[in-house]
């Protein structure tokens, strides 16, 4: 699949820059800055609203609005509207606030604000791609009759023919998927947000992602050839790791669907066979990939996942050993444990299985469950505060009849 993404956005490059090519090899040269210009300001502009839809579609809202005379702003598009664009900047205002007053914020509000998050750039990333980028994604000029007429040879019946209008069209869908694969990456980001109970990973995190926003406006204001250059980078790293991220947006796909509908309030594991995420790389199966896990009547336990959610299914055993339930601040583990009270995280629970730990245990057949992560830490010192005040003891000691 990514030799596949990597062919199909090579040849969108290729058929990219071969209008400006073709363009500057005219005799009139009057258009060669013009096409090569459109070319790298409509590239940067899919960039750079991939990475952050909302900001992006409103900043170019708010900009073609004020870009254009008094007298042609009733005929903009409505990404161009006040209606659209001043309430968009006005939530990425409110993000931003609670962005930077992130560490005053507790950790009981921290997790539905962060999914709320999630929640918009999903929508604003699917309005994007549908709507916005099929619109404003021209990559060349409308063309005069006489420039078209010296594409072709004189007196053919289809003299008249807009070439770079054919273009055009030709490249949207490139322009759709090279927008959906960077706002898979830059999605990522609020994925890893999401499940990380620190304030100052986020801000590292939104940090890095507006400084990546900035650097692809920034280059363009300062060269467009540069700014195009930098952009193409970015897409290239972003299909590169587009499986990784494909699997963060369902993590996230399905957290937040469990975490807003409280599914875990009717939800029911199966006796045999349940759904979670992969904790860790196996074989065939690369960190967080979506699948189920099944005991067989000999105790073997099998994960099987079908890559991209549509290929063909795999398989894979693991191996044999004590496994158990680890209980989390917001997330439930299956971990794989040891005598000396290590552990190490195999499998994610989606939010479902909140509430669900004893029935999961029973149907796999684990040992106890255990506190994790964050969770274990507040209850180690609720353990040692309850023994300072001589209600119970900080370890469990062996006693003798």
């Amino acid at each position: 699949m990514r030799r596949v993404l990597s062919l199909f956005l090579v040849a969108g490059m290729l058929l990219a820059i071969a209008p400006s090519t073709f363009a500057a090899s005219k005799p009139k040269k009057s258009t060669e800055p013009t096409v090569g210009l459109e070319i790298a300001k409509t590239i940067t502009m899919i960039i750079g609203v991939a990475i952050s839809p909302l900001l992006g579609v409103g900043a170019y809202g708010a900009w073609t609005y004020f870009d254009t005379p008094k007298e042609k702003k009733p005929e903009l598009p409505w990404y161009a509207r006040p209606l659209f664009w001043l309430p968009a900047l006005i939530v990425v205002g409110l993000v931003f606030v609670k962005d930077v007053g992130g560490a005053a914020i507790p950790d009981s509000l921290k997790q539905p604000f962060d999914v709320l998050e999630a929640v918009e750039s999903k929508v604003s990333g699917l309005v994007a791609a549908g709507a916005f980028i099929p619109i404003a994604a021209n990559f060349l000029p409308s063309m005069s009759g006489s420039e078209a007429h010296q594409l072709v040879a004189p007196g053919l019946m289809f003299a008249t023919i807009d070439m770079n209008a054919i273009l055009n069209v030709l490249l949207k869908p490139f322009a759709v998927i090279a927008f959906f694969i960077i706002w898979l990456a830059a999605h990522a980001i609020n994925i890893l947000i999401l499940i990380s109970p620190f304030s100052v990973v986020d801000l590292a995190l939104k940090s890095f992602r507006m400084f990546l926003l900035s650097l692809v406006v920034g280059t363009n204001f300062v060269s467009p050839t540069v700014g195009v250059v930098f952009s193409l980078g970015i897409l290239l790293v972003a299909t590169f790791i587009a499986g990784w991220s494909f699997r963060a947006g369902v993590f996230g796909v399905i957290f937040c669907w469990d975490f807003f509908t409280r599914r875990r309030k009717r939800f029911k594991p199966d006796p045999k066979t349940n759904w979670m995420f992969t904790a860790q790389a196996f074989d065939r199966a690369p960190i967080r990939t979506y699948g189920t896990l099944t005991r067989e009547d000999d105790g073997t336990l099998i994960f099987q996942f079908k890559p991209w959610l549509v290929m063909p299914a795999r398989q894979v055993k693991l191996a044999p050993g004590d496994y158990a339930v680890g209980r989390g601040l917001f997330l439930r583990r299956i971990l794989r444990t040891a005598d000396n009270d290590d552990s190490e995280e195999v499998f994610t629970l989606p939010p479902r299985y909140r509430g669900h730990e004893e029935e999961v245990t029973q149907i796999y057949q684990f040992g106890a469950e255990r506190e994790i992560g964050l969770l274990r830490a507040i209850m180690s010192i609720w353990r040692c505060i309850k023994w300072l005040i001589g209600f119970g003891r900080p370890t469990a000691v062996p006693t003798t009849a």
